[in-house]
């Protein structure tokens, strides 16, 4: 039952996701769509109390317990830069936005990329691990809890792993090919100077037009700025 549960919450991840993106830009509903965006942790919280309820049954704590945990774990920390990824990319390709900006690829906006990343693996395993000992913490001295030891060491190897991939691009910065133009800092798109956001549409900002000069050029005989002072 627990498999089958993450299974159908990955699934109506995927499902709110798209139905919230769709009443965003395709209906512009947007209430609608926060709404529906809201109710990806209610899937969460829906697992987590399953999985406890499986427990406080008498269910042996088996490996089903321990992916819960990771899946969780994976969720409270991927699961908004998800949305907003996939977000930016809707934007884009539904309502007229600015592209969404590339990951940086090389140097140190590379590598604070890939700590930004890591710190994310790093909550995730966080989550989970704290999860796994609550779930032995309430099995106790009855029930035996290999299983979730080790879905608590997989979580810190995985972490762990990844810090070290993080940390080569921090060593060893990754450079661009010769004659690759290099990106401006700030390597994230933003709206065109002077757009803005309206509901779904990217549009035009009023007021963004530059006033036009009411002084005349100077000519070499000081006339231009003689008719100039006297027009004020």
């Amino acid at each position: 039952m627990v498999v089958a549960l993450i299974i159908a919450c990955e699934v109506g991840f995927w499902v709110l996701l798209a139905l919230g993106l769709g009443a965003r830009y395709l209906l512009r509903w947007r209430r609608t769509s926060v709404v529906l965006l809201l109710c990806e942790p209610v899937l969460e919280l829906v697992l987590f109390a399953v999985t406890a309820w499986d427990l406080k049954n008498g269910a042996e704590p088996g490996w089903e317990h321990g992916l819960a945990a990771l899946y969780i774990g994976y969720t409270v920390a991927y699961g908004h830069y998800t949305i907003r990824w996939l977000d930016g990319h809707a934007a884009h390709r539904l309502a007229g936005g600015p592209p969404p900006a590339k990951p940086p690829r090389y140097g140190m906006p590379r590598a604070r990329h890939e700590g930004a990343l890591w710190l994310r693996t790093l909550l995730a395993a966080a989550v989970a691990g704290a999860l796994l000992q609550g779930a032995v913490w309430y099995v106790g001295d009855g029930g035996d809890v290999s299983s979730l030891r080790s879905f608590q060491w997989t979580a810190l190897r995985v972490a762990a792993l990844h810090g070290v991939i993080a940390l080569t691009y921090l060593l060893w910065p990754k450079k661009a090919p010769e004659g690759e133009p290099r990106p401006a800092a700030g390597t994230f798109a933003q709206a065109p100077t002077g757009t803005r956001l309206e509901g779904t549409r990217f549009e035009k900002a009023p007021g963004t037009a530059r006033p036009a000069t009411t002084e005349e050029p100077q000519t070499n005989d000081g006339t231009g700025a003689r008719r100039t002072r006297r027009s004020a």
